[in-house]
């Protein structure tokens, strides 16, 4: 155990802390006490999957244990909050939704453990890390939606106001999107990863063969010179 690997057990640590926040009855619902904590404390969790994967490149503290603790925290912490908001706000968050978001992380999931198997490692895609930034971003606006359709901020000194349905509408189909997307991106470079492996393994027989048999040159046989009789 090491720094990033404990940021990363908080991580996990926070998933039913976030469940017990929006499903209990501890903080009310009134004055949006439940949907600021349970977006602060999403928000702050997620600022620490950037954080332990810096310090574990920076510290040289890159461990097994972190490289499976880092995603299987990530992939809990996402579906654990789709699965709440199901019940927490089912008006933005269908079930449907959570349905596609575990699926598309089951796939992912599977073709990494494929992969591992064969031999190479699927790398985290740009796509897929702008997924991770969107599915943030789409599951604050669905927390603080159960309060405000229009968060006025003239409290805070500002001249504006957030269209908070409209951004968690906008945020969730986009996310849905980007995450089906991401899944094909993940697909496809495990699919020609696989396919120039198998096309290997029938080359190399093939060269095998070919070192171990020389070809045996026959020489011609010489005609027959007996006098006719």
């Amino acid at each position: 155990m090491n720094l990033p690997n404990s940021i990363s057990l908080s991580r996990i640590a926070s998933i039913p802390l976030l469940i017990w926040i929006l499903l209990g009855n501890y903080f009310s619902s009134e004055n949006g006490h439940k949907e600021l904590a349970a977006a602060t404390l999403f928000i702050l969790a997620s600022i620490t999957d950037g954080i332990d994967g810096y310090l574990a490149r920076r510290r040289s503290q890159i461990t097994s244990m972190g490289m499976l603790l880092d995603p299987l925290a990530d992939k809990l912490m996402v579906t654990a909050a789709f699965v709440t908001l199901v019940q927490f706000n089912p008006r933005i968050v269908p079930a449907w939704v959570a349905v596609v978001i575990i699926g598309r992380e089951f796939l992912v999931s599977g073709l990494r453990s494929i992969a591992a198997s064969e031999g190479f490692t699927i790398e985290a895609s740009d796509l897929g890390k702008f997924k991770m930034v969107v599915q943030i971003v789409s599951v604050v606006a669905a927390i603080l939606d159960h309060r405000w359709a229009w968060w006025d901020l003239h409290k805070l000194y500002l001249p504006i106001g957030l269209p908070v349905h409209f951004i968690a509408q906008l945020s969730i189909w986009f996310m849905l999107t980007v995450s089906l997307f991401s899944a094909g991106d993940y697909f496809v470079g495990f699919w020609n990863k696989i396919d120039r492996r198998v096309e290997r393994r029938r080359r190399r027989p093939f060269i095998l063969r070919r070192r171990k048999g020389t070809p045996v040159v026959t020489a011609p046989q010489p005609a027959d010179s007996s006098p006719q009789s």
